[in-house]
Parts: structure tokens; sequence; C-alpha cells
């Protein structure tokens, strides 16, 4: 939180381009970098009134500087003709020691230009308008341009007030976290009598493609070409496959014999274990028989049991049938014990 990134640093090789497309060795780095930082001062000193938004420089191996020049009043820097631009030419040929070569791209939608928005509110500042009215009316005129969102940021004595603060407005959607959101950004002064007031935009275009993707869309298409007869391949593949797996079913076919006769043998040796064994079952049927004895002879000894049972009973009723009359011969034998046990 708090650590601010440049917007158009932030996306530089995503989808935005260096302004300045050069190759140095170490050694010549330092005085080409303060060539082209001296040059963009020159420029916008002697054209500042001419809406230049973006100056790029290339530079070739023949010493040659190419500088093209992005403004919305293009007739302004040309000067009736051309006499502007070849004074310009002249001056910073004398003054870097290059042959220079200056293009100009006019701008036709300023107010979709974050740079030119910014200079344009700060020159209104300047002129003692109201900031709150400069910034509403900014905002209008990108919206209505076709913009998806912007945001105006100012900061310094506004109104002159003896303590400085910022203000700010916003209309829209403004994704400074998206890479791919052609968000642009520009920053302008106002220099007025009670100090300096800064003053920040950002514009919110629309979602950009990235820029590695369209040197690729051409190499691309060859891979995609390679890749559609993949069915053919995998036609082939199928018939491959099936052919391996009918090689192997043909060779396992022969051995097949030789594995049926090898298990044929010991199965005709079970079959005379088998066989063999048969007669030892009679054996088994040997306690069946037992078996059977033992139940027979309960069923016999059953009966007899029954007998036994029944006869003493019969012989109790005829010993309590002769009880009250004459004593049987066992208890005459026996004497008074029995005729006592008898009245008892």
């Amino acid at each position: 939180m708090g650590h601010k990134v440049h917007p158009n640093a932030f996306r530089l090789g995503v989808f935005r381009p260096w302004e300045a497309n050069w190759f140095a060795n170490p050694k010549d780095y330092t005085k080409m970098l303060h060539e082209d930082l001296e040059m963009r001062r020159v420029i916008l000193a002697r054209l500042r009134n001419a809406g230049i938004a973006k100056i790029e420089t290339e530079r070739s191996s023949n010493a040659q500087l190419t500088v093209t020049i992005h403004t919305a009043k293009p007739g302004i820097v040309i000067g009736k003709g051309g006499a502007s631009v070849d004074q310009l030419r002249e001056d910073l040929e004398k003054r870097f020691g290059n042959r220079v070569r200056i293009s100009i791209q006019e701008i036709k939608q300023p107010e979709l230009d974050a740079q030119l928005v910014a200079e344009n509110i700060a020159s209104q500042i300047e002129r003692r308008i109201s900031y709150k009215r400069a910034m509403k009316q900014a905002i209008l005129r990108t919206m209505r341009s076709g913009a998806k969102g912007v945001r105006i940021y100012c900061g310094g004595r506004l109104r002159g007030a003896e303590m400085a603060r910022r203000e700010w407005d916003r209309e829209g959607r403004v994704p400074l976290h998206t890479l791919r959101a052609n968000i642009d950004f520009g920053r302008a002064t106002a220099n007025t009598t009670f100090g300096a007031i800064g003053v920040k935009c950002w514009i919110y275009k629309d979602v950009a493609a990235p820029l590695r993707k369209q040197p690729v869309a051409a190499e691309t298409t060859a891979p995609i070409a390679e890749i559609a007869p993949q069915p053919e391949l995998a036609d082939v593949l199928a018939e491959s496959q099936a052919a391996a797996v009918e090689a192997p079913s043909v060779q396992v076919a022969t051995p097949e014999p030789e594995v049926v006769t090898a298990v044929a043998a010991p199965r005709r040796a079970r079959a005379t274990t088998t066989t063999t064994a048969k007669p030892a079952a009679k054996p088994k049927a040997e306690p069946k028989a037992k078996a059977e004895a033992k139940t027979e002879t309960k069923a016999k000894a059953a009966p007899k049991a029954k007998a036994e049972t029944k006869a003493p009973a019969k012989k109790a009723t005829t010993t309590a049938g002769r009880a009250p009359g004459a004593p049987s011969t066992a208890g005459r034998a026996q004497g008074a014990p029995s005729t006592k046990k008898a009245k008892s």
C-alpha cells in the first residue's frame, strides 16, 4: 500500500512500446541518454503551445537520429511551408552533431490523450479558472469521446489557500492493476502566482491485446496446420495397435496344444486315484451297518425295558392287593417285619 507505480512504465513490454528505441555500448549509453533528455526539453520548450503529447526517438547504425513528434496541432509544428520544421532540424543537428530526421504524427482525438488533458487543465488553472470546473468539463469531454473511465487529480495551493491540499474526481472505472487495460497517464504543472499546482490524469480506454501475441500470430498458424492431420495419425496408430494385438494372439495359439497335453496327463492320474479310492468306500458302509445294528439293538432293548417297567407295576398291584388280606409267602417267610410295614 502506498507504493505508486507509473502506469506507462508498469505496462512496458506487455502492450506498450518504449519511447526510445536504440541500442548503445556501455561507454556511450550515458551520453546518448542525456542527448535524448536534452532534445526533449528543447522541443517542448520551443513548441509549448503545439499540444505535444509524446516524443519518440530512434537511432540507426549510421549515426542518424529519427524524432517522431505526436501533436494535436501539426500546423504549428510544421509552420508556413515547413519553415519551422527545417529550422528545428538544423538546430538539433548543430547542438548534438548528428543527422536528424523529424516526422510528425497528428493526434485525431486529443480528448483521449491524458497528457493533453492534463496540460489543458493546467492552462485553465493558470488563467484563474476554478479547478473544479476545469476538472468536470475535462471529464465530460473525455467520456463523450468514448473513454470507459477518467480520473483527474490536482494538488497544491488550490484557489490560493494558505495550506495545500489535494482534490480529485473520477467517472467510470480505472483498473490500474489490470495489465491488459490500456490506461494512458499524463501530468502537467500549472505555475501560478501563489505557487505550483500539479495535475495528473488517468484515462482508461479499453482492454488491449498484448504486443507479444501480435508477431506470434503468424507463427501459430503453421503449427495449427501441422496439428490438423492428427486424426489420420490416430487411425494409423490404432491400426498398428490392432496388428500388434493380433500378432501375439497367433503366437499364443501354437503353444496351446502343448499346454493341453501337459495338463491332460495329470488329469488321467487323478482319475486313476479316484477309481482306486472307490473300493475304500466299502469300509465306510460298515460303520453305517454297525450304526444300524446299534439302532436295532436300541429299538429291541426299548420294548424290553418297557416290559420290565410294566412287570414290577403288576407285581406291586398284586402285592398291594394281598396286603390287606392274607400275607404272601415272601411276607410269611420274613415274619413280623413285613406285617409291620404293611400296617404302617
